[in-house]
């Protein structure tokens, strides 16, 4: 869906891009409401609900419901952190080029190799269990290869899609925004009214999860749950290139991804938690899957399709949005010439004017996992989450540096006077999350690599990139095609809040 804007606007918004030293090559044409679709369905609130609620109610009992406000809270920090960072640079990849321009360019380098490999984690993530739904749906059997077919084949369709333009992006996004609507308020409204079996004051009560230990570390287990819902607003600014006024709508748009799903998080879990039967069998594992057992007392069998129906499109669509922003940063990256294959991978198809290379990149990896052993994938997907936090965290540290060396928001979105609060704030928030991320994050075994498998694996990916940095010293090299004549020339350190970008220095 566009909206409909000037020539006056398409002119400033070509003027803005160029003055921050890029041609435009991508097509821009989403609106308002179509840059919130991509956000809304990568932040997938139908997704992380359906995904993680079993964890939530059998690690902390229904006051895990309470996790939610928590992380709302912390997240909306970071989430205005963005919106003022990314109104001043509208720009795909977002992270990466919020970083090099607030702090340098080898700073950014990192924090987008970070955040790269999670996004490339998490499309494995959410496509790997779609066929526990799509099994029982379609009538197939649920096994491993059935999975890593259903996998790869889901890929594959969202590599097709986001081959295909940011229209058709758009497009699949809506629908998905439908389904998120229906599965989430639509279903979540009718549990809460019509299959209700417990008062609404039961979300104040534990059930002695956490028994002798005591419910606090039961309730910042629970706190996962919610962490890795919400998260997905910053997809908007990954696609800016591709809106029209993104200094403007992008912003908003982020604002929007993060009030709607957790309007539409706190719906569907209060009804689900409502509808349970037997707390007791779900916190000592009687009842192995709460979930299942309450769409089939609550909805029966025609009821349970539909809803497996909604479940499947969300993984789908969210699927889809995850990777529509780990291909724009792997073009951003591309552009700047500042990893290995740029040329090819910064090609742009002459009909839709998205990368066919940079897309390949975006499936061919993420369908690797799928084949590796179940319990590998397993082990592999626990990265995602503290990846994409690490790199949330790597803009909100940049801000702050940014602004302690003189750097003045003037985008249309700027915090004003609460500027070093509100990113002091969030930085607090985001450690704390990635500590109980390392900590609390269930281990696939017994073993000490499992048991610490969330900060072994960010040291690896941490290490290897600071590998690559030291072995092939990447250096900004914006090709005539993609740099605007009004770019600076010459070589150097990045400087501070810079608009135009300048060469990434060697080593």
């Amino acid at each position: 869906m566009s909206d409909i804007v000037s020539p006056d606007q398409d002119a400033a918004d070509a003027a803005q891009l160029a003055a921050l030293g890029y041609k435009p090559r991508l097509t821009r044409a989403l609106g308002l409401w179509s840059n919130f679709a991509v956000g809304f369905t990568y932040l997938s609130p139908l997704v992380g609900v359906y995904s993680v609620f079993d964890y939530g109610l059998a690690t902390g009992g229904p006051a895990f419901f309470w996790t939610i406000p928590v992380v709302l809270l912390g997240q909306g920090l970071v989430l205005l952190t963005f919106a003022e960072v990314a109104s001043q640079y509208p720009l795909a990849g977002g992270i990466y080029q919020w970083a090099k321009r607030l702090i340098g360019p080898k700073y950014a380098w990192l924090s987008g190799w970070m955040y790269t490999w999670a996004l490339l984690v998490t499309i494995a993530s959410v496509a790997y269990p779609i066929a526990t739904y799509a099994g029982p749906l379609l009538g197939y059997q649920v096994n491993h290869w059935s999975t890593v077919i259903t996998c790869v084949v889901v890929i594959l369709f969202s590599a097709v899609i986001n081959l295909l333009g940011v229209r058709r992006l758009a497009f699949v996004a809506n629908i998905g925004v439908f389904a998120e609507v229906v599965g989430t308020l639509v279903l979540g409204g009718y549990l809460l009214f019509f299959h209700h079996k417990q008062p609404v004051s039961v979300v104040m009560h534990t059930f002695d999860a956490g028994g002798s230990g005591g419910y606090l570390g039961a309730f910042l287990g629970s706190c996962l749950f919610a962490v890795w819902i919400f998260y997905g607003f910053e997809a908007c600014g990954d696609i800016a290139e591709e809106v029209k006024d993104p200094s403007r709508k992008v912003p908003r748009a982020m604002g929007m991804t993060l009030g709607v799903g957790a309007v539409a998080t706190v719906v569907l879990t209060l009804g689900l938690i409502l509808a349970v039967p037997n707390f007791g069998a779900v916190i000592s594992g009687r009842s192995a899957d709460p979930l299942g057992d309450v769409l089939a007392a609550s909805l029966g069998t025609v009821g349970s399709k539909f809803a497996l129906a909604l479940i499947v499109v969300g993984f789908v669509s969210c699927t889809l949005a995850i990777q529509a922003a780990a291909t724009r940063l792997v073009y951003s990256y591309a552009r700047d010439g500042v990893i290995v294959g740029a040329k090819w991978l910064s090609k742009l198809h002459p009909t839709f004017h998205m990368p066919p290379a940079a897309t390949a990149v975006t499936a061919v990896i993420p369908s690797a996992f799928a084949f590796l052993p179940s319990a590998t994938v397993t082990r592999i997907i626990t990265f995602s989450v503290v990846g994409i936090y690490i790199g949330f965290q790597s803009v909100v540290l940049a801000s702050i540096v940014g602004r302690s060396r003189g750097w003045k928001p003037a985008g249309v979105f700027t915090l004003g006077r609460w500027g070093w609060a509100v990113n002091i704030a969030a930085l607090a928030y985001g450690v704390t999350a990635i500590v109980v991320l390392s900590i609390k994050t269930p281990p696939n075994g017994t073993s000490f690599f499992d048991h610490w498998l969330v900060p072994i694996s960010v040291g690896i990916v941490a290490a290897l990139g600071v590998v690559y940095l030291l072995v092939f010293r990447p250096k900004e090299q914006i090709t005539e095609e993609d740099r605007a004549e009004s770019a600076a020339e010459g070589s150097g350190e990045a400087p501070v809040a810079t608009d135009p970008p300048t060469a990434l220095a060697n080593g």
